[in-house]
């Protein structure tokens, strides 16, 4: 292990350290919380109990005097503590959201996948060009592992760019300054989904499902009925006047009961509104939940400095507008949902409304509002998934303590070195396990062939390299001590598998996915395809194989593309030898106590032995002797 491998591992080992003496943190604050929370539920109950027997003592004892300001004092203790006790319990839950958090990503940093908060299943047909080959994304994934986004849009934002074929190079540069700024925050991403999901009602008791936001401009984009209201809600707000006039008047005797017929009309034209009023209340019961993660999660954006972070400064620029900001806005429709949820008690509404027309205002001005944050809201939402899905590739940065940025150039020459990279790792293996190897490409046309025995990291080094690809071209840091390359575009074909319901055979799979991986390679474009294939052509017989084998090469060789091919058909190693765009590396294996041994460092050159047989004679099969072996 070089130098710089085992600075990474010690550095993984001290944050991982860091994370768990926060957990010992909050778990002992929450166990003082929850001491003080027992304490003040039983002077809650000692107060209550006082309140009764102390005011009906004094009542009986001393007079009514004396029962009212012994109940006031004792009810002003017992409100005390209720307040005191919800603000103990809100800090407890809390500390239990962040103890949450900081367990999900110990879980992250040790690929512990029963605990990595799980993400959206690929469907049955999902088909990329790398997302499952790779393990970008699925069960197992590298999205899985470095995901912090609480909304549906945000989590597919991430996967978007992390499954990008063309590489977006306009934005790269924005993308990965953003992300490298938000390196340099990780507590910012925590604290926005913290707020957001204490917001929610989240305890911190269970791991909250992503929600999506798409709920709130759906309900933006009803049709307002603001228009009609209007003139309803002015006539109603003359009539509240007019009423209680006419009951004064009869009260005095200076006229008959008018006011039965004035309040007849009031309450006609109320409840002729009902059919505006009802869909209007009952979309926004279904909104204030996610109205609230929002006001909160924008609070936090709009309280928080970015001085020093010019790109994350520009980008939250729109949530520091003049007058009303998002979070203000925002708290002002959810009191006005508060407020409609007073119709949901009947007889408070009915009192309420009997006299002031309450639901109609609140309809009015809910429609009001409505039109104002249409306006503005997919602009601040598109802001918030964009800083998770940074946030999530910032977050490879602090899972991955030795990982770095690429250096992505832009190839103005067709001679340029496409890839080149020092201690490059596996992100998906863990720590004490990954081998880091040096690797490069010299030039676009090229193909280098892998050989090695079984076992020996053939496919998984491949994965490597497309891992590190990808994260590279999303704006994230990758798992190397150094990575130089050109913009590429990704083809795999290492998980192929074969399709009961599309009537597929492996061997057709497999055809159907290189013939892709073909038409890709020929399209005019501009960007190199960089391509990574594990056993051409497995599923039928060695000479067909073969022979297929050799025409595949030759259709890639000289393309607008390079690549790797692993391989256990010695055979091929030979285009080395009449074609210098072909270059030879392998993966070595030995014997060692009679269990099979792997590096798992690639070497130049074509692998010098096989070991098939002797797996085969390690696990018990008859399989004959080491002569045998090296007949073969």
């Amino acid at each position: 292990m070089t130098r710089s491998e085992m600075g990474g591992s010690s550095r993984h080992e001290r944050r991982l350290n860091a994370l768990r003496r926060q957990i010992g943190r909050l778990d002992r604050c929450l166990l003082e919380l929850e001491g003080h929370s027992e304490r003040i539920s039983r002077g809650r109950l000692i107060t209550f109990i006082l309140l009764l027997a102390l005011s009906a003592a004094a009542l009986l004892a001393l007079g009514e005097v004396a029962f009212l300001l012994t109940g006031l004092v004792l009810l002003a203790l017992f409100i005390y503590l209720v307040y005191r006790h919800r603000r103990i319990e809100a800090t407890a839950a809390r500390l239990r959201i962040w103890r949450q958090l900081r367990l999900d990503q110990i879980a992250r940093m040790m690929l512990d996948w029963d605990d990595i908060p799980p993400t959206e299943p690929l469907g049955e047909r999902f088909e990329h060009p790398f997302g499952r080959d790779l393990d970008i994304v699925g069960e197992r994934s590298l999205q899985r592992v470095i995901d912090l986004a609480i909304t549906v849009e945000g989590s597919g934002r991430l996967r978007k760019w992390l499954l990008e074929f063309e590489p977006d190079l306009a934005a790269l540069p924005a993308r990965q300054s953003l992300v490298r700024e938000l390196m340099r925050m990780p507590a910012l991403t925590t604290r926005l989904t913290l707020n957001a999901l204490l917001a929610a009602g989240h305890d911190g008791s269970v791991t909250p499902e992503r929600w999506s936001s798409a709920q709130v401009l759906q309900w933006l984009a009803q049709q307002n009925s603001g228009g009609s209201l209007r003139t309803i809600l002015v006539i109603l707000l003359l009539m509240v006047p007019i009423n209680f006039a006419l009951l004064l008047a009869y009260l005095q005797e200076w006229l008959p009961p008018l006011f039965l017929l004035s309040w007849f009309i009031y309450g006609a034209i109320a409840i002729s509104q009902l059919r505006h009023i009802e869909p209007v209340f009952h979309s926004a019961s279904f909104i204030i939940e996610s109205l609230r993660q929002l006001q909160s999660v924008f609070a936090a954006l709009e309280r928080r400095s970015f001085s020093g972070s010019p790109s994350l400064s520009a980008l939250t620029e729109p949530l520091r507008v003049d007058g009303l900001s998002p979070s203000e806005m925002l708290a002002r429709t959810n009191r006005l949902l508060a407020a409609a949820g007073l119709r949901y008690n009947p007889f408070v509404a009915f009192l309420i409304n009997a006299i002031f027309p309450l639901d109609v205002l609140v309809a009015y001005r809910l429609d009001s509002l409505k039109a104002e944050l249409a306006d503005v809201m997919p602009g601040w939402l598109a802001i918030w998934h964009q800083l998770e899905a940074l946030g999530s590739l910032a977050n490879f940065g602090y899972l991955y303590p030795g990982a770095n940025f690429a250096d992505i150039r832009v190839a103005d020459r067709p001679a340029e070195t496409p890839f080149s990279a020092a201690e490059l790792g596996h992100p998906l293996i863990e720590t004490d396990d990954r081998v880091y190897n040096d690797f490069t490409i010299d030039r676009v046309g090229t193909i280098v062939m892998i050989t090695g025995s079984n076992m020996a990291g053939k496919s998984t080094f491949l994965r490597t390299l497309g891992i590190n690809v990808r994260l590279a071209l999303s704006g994230a840091p990758v798992l190397a001590r150094s990575l130089s390359l050109i913009p590429l575009r990704v083809f795999a074909s290492i998980t192929v598998t074969d399709s009961v319901t599309d009537g597929f055979s492996f061997f057709y799979a497999e055809v159907r996915r290189l013939k892709m991986l073909l038409d890709c390679l020929h399209e005019t474009d501009n960007v190199p395809l960089f391509f990574l294939i594990d056993e051409i052509f497995r599923g039928t017989n060695n000479r067909e194989r073969l022979t297929g084998s050799h025409y595949y090469v030759d259709a890639l060789i000289g393309e607008n593309g390079c690549g790797a091919i692993a391989t256990h058909d010695l055979e091929l190693v030979k285009l080395a030898l009449d074609n210098p765009a072909v270059s030879n590396y392998h993966f070595r294996d030995d014997v060692i106590g009679g269990r099979m041994v792997f590096d798992y460092k690639i070497h130049p050159g074509p692998c010098p032995t096989t070991n098939a047989l002797r797996i085969m004679r390690l696990a018990g099969l008859p399989v004959g002797s080491i002569d045998d072996e090296g007949a073969s």
